[in-house]
């Protein structure tokens, strides 16, 4: 890859990125929107039970689980709170020692989490991958890989839309 550092973008890289931008958020807030009225849950909701969902016995440190879904540690900690009053998950002192806290999946989260699933996956087919070919979901993944990689996150966590 060519590196032209100390030069502006084109004007028709500019056009580029203010589309890639543009777009990228209008799915993010069409993705976000199908989501809360087809399960009641937020994309921050549906991260963190996805997270929860993977991990062993449904359970993750918050100091993990803030990695594993790229947030700060103080926003995780507000939003598990909004997410203990409504029992999709609890908060409990860690197994192996007292000095931080473990987020578990309850019964009632896992049961929010699948419920929300399959319409998830259905906007994601819909929005996503039913408006490109086949070669250009194939084109957006390597885009996604390669842009990783130049800023160095190397396919690590990413808020799940």
């Amino acid at each position: 890859m060519t590196q032209r550092r100390g030069r502006f973008p084109t004007r028709e890289e500019l056009r580029i990125w203010r589309d890639f931008i543009e777009t990228t958020d209008a799915l993010r807030a069409a993705m976000a929107a199908r989501l809360q009225s087809e399960s009641g849950l937020s994309t921050g909701d549906y991260s963190v039970l996805l997270a929860l969902s993977e991990a062993e016995h449904g359970r993750l440190r918050s100091s993990e689980l803030a990695a594993t879904i790229g947030w700060e540690r103080s926003r995780l900690s507000h939003h598990l709170g909004r997410m203990d009053k409504r029992g999709l998950i609890r908060r409990e002192n860690c197994t192996g020692d007292n000095r931080g806290a473990e987020a578990v999946l309850t019964e009632e989260g896992a049961a929010a989490f699948h419920g929300a699933t399959v319409p998830h996956l259905r906007a994601i087919r819909e929005l996503f991958v039913d408006g490109l070919t086949p070669a250009q979901v194939t084109a957006a993944g390597e885009l996604a890989a390669a842009l990783r990689e130049h800023l160095g996150n190397g396919g690590g966590p990413q808020e799940i839309p």
